[in-house]
Parts: structure tokens; sequence; C-alpha cells
């Protein structure tokens, strides 16, 4: 007698997944985190090349490292929901390519600037729509989010090349507010596009339309938060 192999018995979803509305918000958000977390990694490899020191080269690729961490955890929730990462990626593809493509950095500070105020809008932008995630959710968002301490580092290099230039804290100033108009812009298309993050942006799946007074109060916590890193650099918003 031939004794039969176990099935494999697919993985049941979390109770708050199994709400088709729900899932696809989830699927939209994890997508448009995991391109946004491909574009930073292949962003800051490209950036470690205007790197002026080799300290400095090492700091920008652990950077790159750390975006391409976060994107592996992304896939495999993805995965695990039973979405097809590739194509939850696709719909976000031409909003955040036209972002980087409108804002390529000039220089070495530039690129600083732009990995740490740049990517810091982003970071906060999906933490306002984590707020309304299941737990389990949330965590991996948030997780996925961290800058695991290379805020520091962006920091001391902009302030200091400041303190050697004092005609460069001008230049960059300007620059930062072309990162916050062209990061609003395109934050702003994203959520407009999808109805299933909107939704999640109005305060959950349940809203019958879009709330743009939530929406209104969500960006100007936004450009407070712009404000905050733009002073931290020793810059004006």
């Amino acid at each position: 007698m031939t004794e039969s192999l176990p099935v494999a018995l697919p993985v049941a979803l979390p109770v708050a997944l199994q709400d088709d509305a729900y899932r696809e918000a989830v699927v939209d958000l994890l997508g448009a985190i995991a391109y946004g977390e491909l574009s930073a990694f292949e962003r800051l490899a490209e950036d470690a090349k205007l790197a002026p020191s080799l300290e400095d080269k090492l700091a920008i690729s652990a950077m790159a490292a750390a975006e391409f961490g976060h994107l592996d955890a992304l896939r495999q929730r993805l995965t695990e929901i039973g979405a097809d990462p590739y194509a939850a990626m696709r719909p976000f593809r031409r909003a955040i390519d036209d972002f980087h493509a409108h804002t390529a950095p000039a220089d070495w500070y530039e690129g600083l600037i732009k990995a740490y105020v740049g990517d810091g809008l982003a970071a906060d932008f999906y933490r306002e729509i984590a707020a309304y995630l299941d737990p389990d959710t949330r965590d991996l968002v948030i997780d996925s989010l961290s800058d695991t301490g290379h805020s520091a580092f962006v920091v001391d290099r902009v302030r200091a090349g400041i303190a050697s230039d004092h005609r460069l804290g001008g230049r960059l100033a300007l620059w930062g507010r072309r990162l916050m108009g062209e990061a609003l812009t395109q934050g702003q298309r994203v959520a407009a596009e999808r109805d299933a993050l909107s939704a999640l942006l109005a305060g959950g799946i349940d809203r019958p339309s879009l709330d743009l007074a939530a929406i209104g109060r969500m960006f100007s916590r936004l450009t407070e938060r712009h404000a905050e890193r733009m002073a931290e650099l020793g810059l004006d918003s």
C-alpha cells in the first residue's frame, strides 16, 4: 500500500485581510512602499559614486543595503497574502520614477539632502496611512520605513559642508523646497489614482468617499515635519 504524501494547506489570511477592499488597500500600500524601496536602493547605489571619501562611500552603500533589506521583507509579505509583488509594485512605477527624474541631484550634497528629506517625506506619508492598518501590517510598514540610524550621518555631513562654505546653505535650502514640492505632487497623484489608498487616507476603507479635509490636514502635518528636518540640517524650509 502506497503511503500518501501530506497535502500542503494554504496559510489562512488574518481576519482583517479577508475583507477584499481592505486587502486591496494593503496590497496597494505594500506595493507602493516596495517600489519606493527598490528605487531608493538604485539611487543610493548611484549616489555612492559621488562620495568624496571611502568612509562616505561605505556609509551610502550601507544605506542602499538597508533599503534592499526592507524591500525583501515587503516582497515576502505580499507573497504570503497571495499577491504578486511585481504586479503590486507596477502601478506606482511611473509616479515614483517621475519624482526621481525631476529631482536628480547635481552633486554629493544634493544627493544627501534628497536621501534625508525626500525619503523622510515618503516615510511620513506612508506612516500616516499605517495608522489605519491591522497591527501586523502596521508593524511591517513601520519597520520598512526605519532609517536604521543613517539620519545622523547625513546631518553631520551637511552641517559640516555648510560650515565650510556658507553659500552652500542657500542652494541646499532651495533644493529642499523643490524636493518638498515634487514629493507632495507625486504623493497627491498616487492618492488620487488609487481608490483603495484614498480610502485609507480618509480614515478607513469603510468611508464612502474621500475626505478632502482629512487629506489636507495630513499634508499640513507632512509640511511641518519637513520644516523640522530642514532645521535639523541647519537649513531654512
